[in-house]
């Protein structure tokens, strides 16, 4: 299978938050490592902002490399457990870890962005750049950032966050992924989905997280 080795466009410029500037603030490209129950208490609390979202607002499934192949076909090629191409998929077998269940067909996987791109937009990235906000809707820098799941458990998780949806399985790895994509991206947490996160980490192994900085 293809390894993704893709620049993030546009991500340079540090975004500020609604809570300041992000504490010791580091570049893009650092990296950030902490066991999980700390990295969640590091992340910021801000109350939540939908106001001006839109999807379009974040322009996704593009085809950065110019390789012909679109971000979702991308992840599909690398996420797949049999040997394909992200131009031909025929043969491939994807896993979705929400429900445990495989699917032989592409089109009953959907291309789950971890932190809903409406989440995002209340937790910070309503105040990217539109470049800054297409890095993040495509973001291949990070295998925690997109996931291949069942279309029908993506829709119903839908933009809801930590407090509001957890898969039927692997919780603890779910609540792994969130944070380390929240981090990243250097998104805040509103005091609901904070308190659903250190809940659930009480349950789970204080496993360490690192992440590099996106911006």
């Amino acid at each position: 299978m293809k390894k993704l080795a893709l620049a993030l466009v546009g991500t340079v410029a540090a975004v500020t938050l609604a809570t300041g500037p992000a504490p010791a603030a580091q570049a893009a490209g650092e990296s950030y490592s902490a066991p999980l129950t700390t990295a969640i208490g590091s992340l910021p609390v801000a109350t939540e902002v939908r106001t001006g979202y839109d999807r379009a607002k974040f322009v996704h499934w593009i085809d950065a490399d110019g390789d012909g192949c679109s971000t979702r076909n991308e992840v599909l090629d690398v996420e797949s457990e049999n040997s394909v191409t992200c131009g031909n998929l025929s043969g491939g077998r994807w896993y979705s870890y929400y429900d445990r269940v495989s699917w032989t067909n592409p089109s009953d996987v959907d291309i789950d962005h971890m932190v809903p791109l409406a989440e995002a937009w209340d937790s910070g990235a309503r105040s990217w750049t539109a470049a800054q906000r297409q890095a993040y809707a495509n973001d291949l820098g990070d295998s925690r950032s997109l996931v291949g799941v069942t279309d029908n458990v993506n829709q119903a998780k839908g933009d809801q966050d930590i407090a509001e949806w957890l898969p039927t399985y692997d919780k603890c790895r779910y609540l792994r992924e969130f944070v380390a994509v929240k981090i990243r991206w250097r998104l805040t947490v509103n005091s609901t989905e904070k308190t659903a996160m250190q809940n659930l980490a009480a349950g789970c192994t204080n496993t360490t997280i690192t992440v590099t900085r996106a911006i």
